[in-house]
C-alpha cells in the first residue's frame, strides 16, 4: 500500500504526531486536513532530499535494511531487530534504544500498523515511500563517487568463473587431491588447481583472519574458496578418506560439459557471505547505481563505507574492496583498471542487471 492508503487507516493519535513532528500547518481536530497536510509535506522531494542529508547514519541504514527485506510486513522484534544491525557504530544507550528508533519512524510517517498476526501487530512501509527513498539515496550516492577517466587497460572476466569451475571439477576427477587434518587440499594440490584453471590466486599464507566467508574460505582464496563450497553446495565434489573425489552428479555434469548460470554463482555467493555481510544485497545495489560509469575506488569506498560494519579484523574499506568488489569482478560484474587517480571500477551490462533484487523490480 502506498502512503496515502496507510494514512486513511491510521488513528488520528498517530496521524498528529506526524503532523506535529513535520510541523505541518492543518487543523489537528480534522482527519482529511491532517491527511492533506502530511501528503502534501512527505511528497515534496524537498522533504526526501533533506531527510537523507540530516539522518544519522544508523537511521539510514535503519530504513535501507527495510528497502531491501523481501518481506511486506515487520513484527516489532523484526524493527528492533533491523534498528540494532544499524546502530552498530552509535553508543550504547545513545538515542533511547532500538524501541525509540522505531517509534520515531513510526511517527515521522514511515512505519504504519497493518495486519494482526495471532495477536502480535506487524508493521508496513509505504510503498511509495520506499521507492522514492531508493530513488533519492541512489542520487545522493552518485554525488559522493568521483567520475574516473577509462583505463587505457582494464581486466574483466567475463564468464571465466563458470568455465573454472569445470576446470576444478577436471582436476579433481584426474588427482583426487589429498586433504589435510582440516579437509583442505595440500598446498601442492592447491598450486596444481592454479595451474589449470584461467585465473590464478595467490595461496593463502599463515595468519590472518579468514573465518566467516564460507566454509573453504579458510583454506583457499576467496576465488578458489567460492568454487569450493559451490562444488560441494551442488554435491559434485565429495571427501572420502583423505581425498577430494568427484560425486556421480560431478561426473554427469563434465560428461556434459554444462558451465553453470553465473546467477546461480552470483546468489549463492550472497548466502555464503551473509554472516560477516548482512546487508550485502544492497551494497551490491548501490555499488551499480554508483559505478555505471567508471569511477575511482577511492570514492567508492569513501561514498558507501558508513553502510558497512566492519566483521573483527575486517574494516569497511577491505571489506568493500577485498570482499565485494574482487568478488564482483569474479562474478563478471564488475571491470577494474588503473588510472592516474588509482583503481576504478564500472559495472558491466550482466552486473547491473544481476544487481537489482527482486523485490526492487
Amino acid at each position: 500500500m502506498n502512503l496515502a492508503d496507510m494514512l486513511n487507516y491510521a488513528d488520528i493519535g498517530q496521524l498528529t504526531a506526524i503532523a506535529g513532528r513535520y510541523q505541518c500547518d492543518c487543523k489537528r481536530n480534522s482527519k482529511h486536513d491532517l491527511i492533506q497536510s502530511i501528503l502534501i509535506t512527505l511528497g515534496s522531494r524537498e522533504f526526501m532530499e533533506n531527510h537523507i542529508r540530516e539522518c544519522a547514519p544508523e537511521d539510514l541504514r535503519f530504513l535501507n535494511t527495510l528497502l531491501f527485506d523481501e518481506r511486506s510486513h515487520f513484527s516489532l522484534e523484526d524493527l528492533l531487530a533491523a534498528a540494532r544491525q544499524a546502530s552498530f557504530d552509535a553508543l550504547p544507550g545513545t538515542g533511547g534504544g532500538y524501541r525509540e528508533m522505531v517509534a520515531r519512524f513510526k511517527n515521522g510517517g514511515w512505519l504504519f500498523n497493518g495486519a494482526s498476526l495471532q495477536g502480535r501487530y506487524l508493521f508496513q512501509v509505504p510503498q511509495d515511500l520506499k521507492n522514492r527513498f531508493r530513488e533519492r539515496m541512489g542520487e545522493f550516492l552518485k554525488e559522493q563517487v568521483s567520475p574516473s577517466a577509462e583505463p587505457a587497460i582494464y581486466r574483466g572476466e567475463g564468464d571465466m568463473l563458470a568455465g573454472d569451475l569445470l576446470l576444478f571439477l577436471r582436476y579433481v576427477k584426474e588427482n583426487e587431491p589429498e586433504l589435510n587434518q582440516e579437509g583442505a587440499m595440500h598446498k601442492r594440490y592447491q598450486q596444481g588447481v592454479m595451474n589449470a584453471i584461467q585465473i590464478s590466486e595467490p595461496l593463502l599464507g599463515k595468519g590472518g583472519w579468514k573465518f566467516g566467508y564460507g566454509r573453504a574460505g579458510e583454506h583457499y582464496p576467496p576465488r578458489l574458496a567460492l568454487m569450493v563450497d559451490y562444488a560441494r553446495h551442488r554435491r559434485w565434489t565429495s571427501e572420502e578418506g583423505q581425498r577430494l573425489k568427484l560425486t556421480l552428479a560431478g561426473e554427469t555434469l563434465l560428461e556434459q560439459g554444462k558451465s553453470e548460470k553465473l546467477m546461480q554463482l552470483y546468489m549463492f555467493w550472497l548466502k555464503l557471505y551473509k554472516g560477516a555481510i548482512p546487508n550485502l544485497p544492497s551494497l551490491v545495489y548501490w555499488i551499480s547505481i554508483s559505478a555505471g560509469k567508471w569511477v575511482t575506488v577511492a570514492s567508492l569506498v569513501e561514498a558507501l563505507g558508513w553502510l558497512v560494519k566492519p566483521f573483527y579484523y575486517d574494516d569497511a574499506a577491505s571489506i568493500l574492496e577485498q570482499r565485494i568488489l574482487r568478488m564482483l569482478l569474479h562474478l563478471g560484474m564488475l571491470r577494474l583498471g588503473e588510472t592516474a587517480e588509482g583503481p576504478a571500477v564500472m559495472m558491466t551490462p550482466w552486473g547491473l542487471e544481476a544487481a537489482v533484487p527482486k523485490q526492487l523490480l
